[in-house]
């Protein structure tokens, strides 16, 4: 009899303890699932470092050059270790810079002074200063064109093109525009493409010819700011000042899509390792888009950053992301809110995953 009891005891608990793993079971494979699920709707961005920076005045872009950063800032630009954030030189007297610009077969740089309507020429390994460029009138966005091998700055107030032949430091020519350019990208085939601001297109250019070929309305778009391209799949994005970014196929014009973001966006970026797109946005947010085909897009978050963060950079070498900033006082009426002073700084974003 104590046989019998002892065995339909076993047999009882055995099986509670068979059910007891059954559930544990399903409830770590539950766990997994999540997790995965969760992983797949994150990029994992996010401020792991502050970099800060003593100088005053407000900022634009800012750009990675081998390991060091510039940050466009007032009446400099500062040059920092990309990886530790020490100082490692200021190129001078680009009273309202906004971007800089790189020719590296030539060891040198070159920044946009929106203020002094020129272009600083660098030495890129001394930071010395070589020469000034007259552009035209307020250079803002500024970058190197490898198709033509060209430095090509945006000229806002002009609403034109400034075509500088590194190889003379001169400029060899001017694209009169139908609007106010404020970011431009190349194909790496013959087309200059440039967001104007206030007309809500994108112009298209023959970088060969030195003309504009069409405009393109982006329309619900309003305000482009940051422009980005992805040479493989052919698509535009550009940032709007309305939440939006408009993805463009860069062969037609045609919209392809139309993705919500965070206010404030005046940059955006694109990864062609992970097929991410990033825009920048002033709100404090960065929105991380995954490219997922030619056509379909997915926003996987919008990574809290900081008030004023609405420029950027991508490191594609590391995938870190980089974005000045500053602390606000209170504004006043309509004005811009003071920055703080002393309070410049460069958010650092790196990826968990």
């Amino acid at each position: 009899m104590k046989n019998l009891f002892f065995a339909i005891f076993l047999r009882h608990n055995f099986s509670a303890l068979k059910k007891s793993i059954q559930r544990t079971f399903l409830f770590l494979l539950a766990a997994i699932f999540f997790t995965d699920c969760v992983n797949a709707q994150s990029s994992g961005y996010h401020i792991t470092q502050t970099f800060h920076i003593k100088s005053t005045g407000w900022w634009d872009y800012i750009a990675v050059h081998e390991n060091s950063l510039y940050v466009s800032h007032g009446t400099q630009v500062n040059i920092l270790d990309k990886n530790t954030g020490d100082s490692l030189g200021v190129i001078s007297n680009t009273t309202g810079v906004h971007g800089i610009a790189f020719v590296s077969s030539l060891k040198k740089g070159y920044t946009s002074n929106g203020k002094l309507n020129t272009v600083t020429v660098f030495d890129v390994k001394t930071n010395k200063v070589l020469r000034q460029i007259q552009t035209g009138e307020n250079p803002d966005a500024i970058f190197y064109d490898d198709y033509s091998n060209k430095i090509i700055t945006c000229n806002g107030k002009s609403k034109s093109l400034s075509i500088i032949d590194p190889s003379k430091d001169e400029v060899v020519g001017t694209i009169p525009l139908s609007g106010k350019p404020e970011a431009a990208v190349s194909d790496g085939a013959g087309k200059i493409f440039v967001n104007n601001e206030d007309k809500s297109e994108i112009a298209v250019v023959d970088i060969n010819n030195y003309k504009v070929i069409v405009n393109w309305s982006i329309a619900p778009g309003k305000a482009p700011a940051g422009l980005s391209i992805d040479r493989k799949t052919k698509r535009l994005f550009s940032g709007c000042d309305n939440r939006l970014l408009i993805v463009v196929d860069a062969t037609n014009g045609n919209i392809v899509d139309k993705i919500t973001i965070g206010d404030g966006c005046d940059g955006t970026a694109f990864d062609p390792q992970l097929n991410y797109v990033f825009a920048s946005n002033g709100e404090g947010t960065l929105t991380v888009i995954k490219e997922e085909a030619e056509n379909k897009f997915k926003v996987l978050e919008n990574v809290q950053t900081k008030k004023g963060a609405r420029t950027l950079a991508v490191d594609l070498e590391t995938h870190i992301v980089y974005l000045p900033t500053a602390d606000f006082g209170t504004a006043s009426g309509n004005e811009r809110p003071p920055i703080v002073q002393g309070s410049f700084q460069v958010l650092v974003l790196k990826s968990k995953l």
